[in-house]
Formats: structure tokens, C-alpha cells, sequence
């Protein structure tokens, strides 16, 4: 899962910097002001995408990592069901 998150996170950032710079550069376009250059909105994109995805990612592992202890120190009494009833 926290694969995933961090692939769709860092393509969500990313694709929102490639959408900031089509309406930086439609603006100088019709303004008439210096032509927008992509690498000034994509390079600081790139470590933004990157560090975001990471968190996310590892929000995620550390929920799972601590759900997975949880489980593996509830008492195994805990998990049975109880004798007499029906299946």
C-alpha cells in the first residue's frame, strides 16, 4: 500500500507543477511577459513531489508497523471464539 500511496502522491504533485506552469505560461503569453520557462516550475517540483510521497509513504508503514505489533502482542484468548456457539 504505501507503494502505491508514494507513486500516486508524487505523480499527483508533480502533474499540479506541470498545471502551474501551463497557466504561468499562458499568462506571459497574453501578457506579454517573459516567457515562463518550465524548468523554473519543474525543478523545485521534483524534491517537493519526492519528499511528500515519502512522508505519506512512511505515515503509512509506521501505522502499519504499529498495528502489526498490536496484533501480534494481543493475548491469543482474545482472538477464539468463546466454546458453545455456533460457527
Amino acid at each position: 500500500m504505501a507503494v502505491i500511496v508514494w507513486n500516486v502522491v508524487f505523480d499527483h504533485v508533480i502533474v499540479v507543477a506541470g498545471r502551474e506552469y501551463v497557466r504561468a505560461a499562458v499568462v506571459a503569453t497574453t501578457h506579454g511577459s517573459p516567457y515562463a520557462r518550465e524548468d523554473d516550475w519543474m525543478r523545485p517540483a521534483l524534491p517537493r513531489a519526492f519528499w511528500s510521497a515519502t512522508a505519506a509513504a512512511a505515515a503509512i508503514l509506521v501505522v502499519g508497523v504499529l498495528a502489526l505489533q498490536l496484533a501480534i502482542r494481543q493475548p491469543r484468548g482474545l482472538s477464539r471464539r468463546p466454546e458453545g456457539l455456533p460457527s
